[in-house]
């Protein structure tokens, strides 16, 4: 696929743009006045592999923390600030290494020219998001329309292009993917920005998870959007995982394993759900690529195993243990998750 180009924004050790790799990003659901909570959380974060993390800002007490919450930190902090321009302001003071608002909604002029003038300063990236459910009254004339979206994000390039800042980034959230995916194109013709993207509100593990691949995968098959958020109602590290999945798919990142396993059928001799199960959860927080094939029987089993790095492929009550192509050994069914974890940690530390 060809990527749309866009100019490169650089935030903290992370370059989101100019032909980077799609970074991976998720928002904390801690509150982020407990320090503890919120840095517990990140911290599984970013062991799953998010590259940038965004926090809550909806207060001072908030406002305070960050320096705290910051201290350390190996990936980039990303403060969300809604309504009151003194938080993006004391935001920055913190050290945080970007800044998420809506140019609108933060006050007059004068008072978005002292956040983008102590962002420049600070050279603190802004990301302007816009979202289709809190569009700008006037451009509601005919409705939540991917022109409305885009003339909005516009607006608000405008008014930061004027006071001579350019360190932005942009996104434009629906929870509707046919809306969403349509701005996304849209703008991406108008300016060369990199574009952060994802659908909003999408929903629970399962229906947004689905929602996103959907929405999200549209626009990356198509080159567009330079760094992704995979919005989940609950434990931000799914979004993560979900993130990297769609990545994985479309061949743009390698990160941890790609677990293939086949549907099952009347063939299964194997109780191939239980043992695809485990052996997904017991490759979650593996970072190597690796390919791994879980197999219920012997029509597409040893093919598909064979063309893993590792992997089973079952037989009645038991399986063989595929490496690189080689039978390693048979194996009864109970001990088949235990002997294909083995030689997944023998390929991953070198051993025989």
């Amino acid at each position: 696929m060809q990527r749309r180009k866009s100019r490169p924004v650089r935030l903290g050790s992370v370059t989101v743009g100019g032909g980077a790799p799609v970074s991976v990003q998720s928002m904390t659901n801690t509150d982020t006045r407990d320090v503890a909570a919120t840095r517990a959380q990140i911290k599984r974060l970013v062991k799953a592999g998010c590259e940038i993390v965004r926090v809550a800002v909806p207060d001072w007490e908030a406002a305070r923390a960050l320096p705290e919450i910051k201290k350390g930190l190996s990936v980039p902090l990303v403060a969300d600030v809604h309504f009151n321009y003194r938080l993006a302001l004391a935001a920055i003071e913190a050290g945080v290494d970007g800044l998420r608002i809506n140019p609108g909604n933060i006050g007059g002029r004068d008072k978005v020219a002292a956040v983008v003038e102590a962002a420049a300063q600070k050279r603190v990236p802004i990301r302007i998001g816009v979202n289709a459910g809190s569009l700008e009254k006037d451009l509601l004339r005919d409705g939540i329309t991917p022109e409305a979206m885009v003339e909005s994000a516009l607006r608000h390039v405008a008014m930061l292009e004027e006071m001579g800042f350019f360190d932005i980034k942009i996104s434009l959230k629906a929870s509707d993917v046919p809306l969403m995916a349509a701005a996304y194109r849209m703008l991406a013709d108008k300016v060369d920005y990199p574009l952060h993207i994802g659908v909003t509100e999408a929903g629970t593990a399962f229906a947004g998870s689905v929602k996103s691949a959907v929405g999200i995968g549209i626009l990356l098959w198509e080159g567009i959007g330079d760094t992704v958020r995979v919005s989940l109602t609950g434990d931000p590290v799914q979004e993560v995982r979900v993130a990297y999945e769609i990545l994985k798919t479309l061949g743009l990142r390698r990160r941890g394993a790609e677990l293939i396993s086949c549907p099952t059928c009347g063939r299964t001799q194997i109780d191939l759900i239980k043992i695809a199960g485990e052996v997904e959860e017991r490759l979650a927080e593996l970072d190597r690529p690796l390919k791994v094939a879980v197999m219920g029987c012997v029509v597409n089993g040893p093919g598909e195993a064979r063309h893993a790095d590792v992997g089973i492929a079952g037989g009645k009550g038991e399986g063989l243990i595929f490496r690189k192509g080689q039978v390693i050994r048979k194996v009864p069914e109970n001990l088949l998750v235990e002997e294909l974890m083995k030689e997944i940690d023998n390929l991953v530390n070198g051993g025989n």
